[in-house]
């Protein structure tokens, strides 16, 4: 909601209803400043998938490719091929050439090598990294997902970091005990109503979290 009535940047398609523009335009907000800085955008749990998605399919159609140039590299080493005109000019170049060189070397030459494919939670944590840029509003929508609690710490870092020495400004929409833990989060508890200002203590769910490590303390 606060994402569409900003205007600012989103990767993903949505699902939204017929109903949803007129809700959103009788929402209201005030700014600070006169304009939402461009490089703004929510970030959501599908631009993160779309993401790690397009990478794995890419390296899916590099190895594809690889394997047609091993072919070609065969074919052209161990054929027969005699020039009979200036058209068979650019074969007999490629026939000479995996005569010079390895089979790896020659599909090096050919083939750019895979993008590197990172672990589901280091790809989404790449993802926040190239996407946060300075002087932005970035709307997080549960961006816990897909990340253990190490990089959920690393995302907490980034966030702050980003806060203190870039100029911008997150909103989050988040369960993480990790990212509601920030420094110098004001934390909205939306199970109320009317929405009141809590600390990440007295939240529902990080009491839970509290009451289970509590229980089994011992174990520790």
């Amino acid at each position: 909601m606060i994402a569409e009535k900003t205007g600012i940047s989103r990767d993903s398609i949505y699902n939204k209803s017929s109903f949803y523009s007129n809700y959103v335009n009788m929402c209201e907000m005030q700014l600070e400043d006169d304009d939402i800085p461009e490089n703004s955008r929510i970030i959501t749990s599908d631009d993160v998938f779309d993401y790690m998605l397009n990478i794995r399919n890419l390296n899916e159609g590099i190895d594809q490719k690889r394997e047609k140039l091993f072919e070609e590299y065969l074919e052209a080493k161990y054929s027969h091929f005699q020039i009979r005109s200036m058209a068979d000019y650019e074969q007999l170049k490629k026939v000479n050439t995996t005569r010079s060189i390895t089979q790896s070397r020659f599909v090096r030459n050919e083939l750019m090598d895979n993008v590197r494919e990172y672990s589901n939670g280091e790809s989404a944590f790449r993802y926040f990294i190239e996407k946060i840029d300075e002087n932005g509003l970035y709307i997080l929508d549960e961006p816990e997902n897909s990340l253990s609690p190490k990089r959920q710490l690393e995302l907490v870092k980034l966030i702050e970091d980003s806060a203190r020495y870039l100029g911008c400004q997150f909103i989050i929409s988040t369960h993480s005990p990790f990212l509601l833990a920030m420094s110098g989060a004001k934390i909205y508890d939306l199970d109320k109503n009317p929405v009141d200002v809590k600390k990440w203590t007295e939240l529902e769910n990080v009491r839970t979290y509290y009451e289970f490590f509590k229980r089994h303390e011992n174990e520790f």
